[in-house]
């Protein structure tokens, strides 16, 4: 194959979405979209999208004020951070997530609920906290039920890991919160491990592990399925110090 047909295949394959460098948080997961989801990404993506290629973001202009930042990583299809925004109009929400249904869906949610403080980005994470959001911008960063790689073989991919942590503090202000929760025991250990181990952060918990799921996190009806069958979830809260 040629330069010229390659570089032509590669356009291609990014303008059908496909991601060509290498993954480095995320599985890429394809999958239809609805009417409605291609609807809201068409129709609602000018005011609520945000996009890589735009570099650097300005929060303040972005949302018109100063309300604290909450940003959330790998938010599905958006449900629970489409109520967590409606709930608190004091703040501002950014989200990413690299699965284009559930970006559509989020989106389409958030209109109906009339939810006017929340931008989004489809794009993985570890290149938009590098490339988009201020150093010391952000008062709570959200990673909600992550992938939790049961095979040994993909440990190694698990997302919260000494990169992952450093690229967390570095957006984080002085006293920000970075807040994780699992219905994985396994990942949590791993989760507590990690972040013991990490410079900068200390544990919220007054026993140094995980603490109770707060109010401003919503109960998911998977996870208060798995409450009532006598499955556990665990929060782990750490706060950036000086």
């Amino acid at each position: 194959m040629s330069n010229e047909n390659k570089h032509k295949t590669v356009e291609q394959a990014q303008a059908e979405g496909k991601y060509i460098r290498k993954v480095r948080s995320f599985v890429k997961r394809e999958g239809r979209l609805t009417k409605g989801q291609a609807r809201a990404l068409e129709t609602l993506w000018d005011t609520m999208g945000l996009n890589h290629s735009d570099g650097k973001i300005d929060t303040r202009s972005l949302f018109a004020n100063e309300n604290p930042i909450t940003l959330e990583i790998g938010f599905g299809m958006g449900k629970s951070l489409v109520e967590m925004a409606k709930n608190a109009p004091e703040r501002n929400f950014i989200g990413i997530e690299v699965h284009r249904p559930g970006v559509g869906a989020c989106l389409a949610l958030a209109e109906t609920e009339g939810v006017e403080n929340l931008k989004v980005y489809e794009h993985d994470a570890i290149e938009i906290l590098a490339d988009c959001i201020e150093a010391n911008s952000v008062d709570t960063v959200q990673l909600f039920f992550p992938d939790p790689w049961h095979k040994a073989k993909h440990h190694k991919r698990r997302i919260v890991k000494p990169e992952f942590i450093e690229s967390i503090r570095g957006v984080l202000k002085v006293g920000g919160v970075f807040h994780m929760a699992t219905d994985w025991e396994n990942y949590a250990e791993c989760m507590l491990e990690d972040m013991q181990g990490a410079p900068g952060f200390k544990n919220v918990s007054e026993s140094n592990d995980y603490v109770p799921r707060p109010e401003s996190r919503p109960l998911t009806k998977f996870e208060n399925r798995g409450q009532n069958l006598g499955h556990g979830v665990w929060d782990l809260q750490y706060a950036k110090e000086d």
